[in-house]
């Protein structure tokens, strides 16, 4: 056996046991503390770091380097999709025990559309080169819109194709009575408002996928990799969510800093595919800047022009 498959059996059994216990500790709908979502965050991520040191061992130090920036690229850009889960429950009026449930339905479908999206676009890429500029191209226009293409605070459900089919297919209940997506009334399976808020998600990551699996290929286009280092990333995005709601308004230069990194790795595809190749220290050098960049300027410059924009009662 490889060193590679022998470090696929651990993935598979690992991700096995985690959603195992993930699923049984949370079969009723219940509201996550800040404490529980700061340990799995942080049991998340130590057990990518863990892999990662497993992958440095039996795979080696660019393998390492490869999966933990695959790892970043998909764990900042991750945190631009909690600004549209945050919407899409303010939408729905859903709660913070309903929003743990959906979550977990919706990162359990995410890693059935990863694997198709990775292996795909990996087929794609290595098939036809000119694919490479595509997806470059892609993730240079997906930065430019998140940079300069306006603030957009509201979702819209009725002119999403997925919600469109669901409300076709099944009669919805008005508001949601208890944590069931489907009950049978008088003989009629009818839907509640959480499975319509689990198609938003749902299809809302598809649209995330778009983005943040090319980004990742400009790093490897290692199958192993790149599908690894994706799913230990969205597997802690519930507890990331639970962890950060209630602060993401602070991080106000955030999607400034994702999208120079969209710019970074659309512009590295491009220039992979003209022969052009960046070092992968560097990749990782340019991503930690501009995320401790983004983080910076929004605890100092942001905080004060919010504290500026609070008017000041005369007394």
């Amino acid at each position: 056996m490889s060193e590679q498959s022998l470090m696929w059996g651990a993935f598979g059994l690992l991700m096995v046991v985690m959603l195992a216990i993930d699923l049984g500790m949370n079969r009723k709908a219940h509201e996550v503390s800040f404490r529980q979502a700061l340990t799995w965050s942080i049991v998340w991520v130590s057990l990518a770091m863990v892999f990662n040191v497993g992958i440095y061992f039996f795979l080696g130090q660019t393998k390492a380097l490869e999966f933990f920036t695959g790892y970043i690229i998909e764990k900042s850009l991750s945190v631009d999709n909690l600004f549209v889960f945050i919407m899409i429950f303010g939408y729905f009026k859903i709660r913070g025990e309903h929003q743990a449930r959906i979550l977990k339905w919706g990162i359990i479908g995410a890693l059935v559309l990863r694997a198709l999206f990775i292996f795909t676009g990996i087929e794609l890429l290595t098939t036809f080169h000119w694919m490479f500029y595509l997806f470059g191209a892609l993730l240079l226009f997906t930065a430019w819109k998140m940079a300069f293409g306006g603030e957009d605070d509201e979702v819209h459900p009725d002119n999403n194709l997925l919600v469109k089919l669901a409300r076709r297919l099944f009669p919805f209940t008005k508001r949601v009575r208890g944590d069931w997506f489907f009950k049978r009334r008088n003989g009629l399976l009818v839907a509640s408002p959480l499975f319509l808020t689990l198609v938003m998600v749902e299809s809302s990551d598809v649209l995330f996928a778009i983005d943040s699996i090319p980004a990742i290929f400009a790093v490897t286009l290692d199958p192993f990799i790149v599908f690894t280092s994706n799913i230990f990333a969205i597997m802690g995005l519930r507890a990331l969510y639970f962890l950060l709601a209630s602060v993401m308004g602070m991080f106000v230069y955030l999607k400034l800093g994702i999208s120079f990194i969209l710019a970074f790795v659309g512009g590295k595809m491009i220039a992979t595919a003209v022969g052009v190749h960046i070092p992968i220290h560097i990749s990782l050098a340019v991503i930690f800047a501009s995320l401790t960049l983004a983080v910076i300027a929004s605890l100092t410059i942001g905080k004060k022009h919010d504290q500026q924009a609070v008017p000041v009662e005369n007394t």
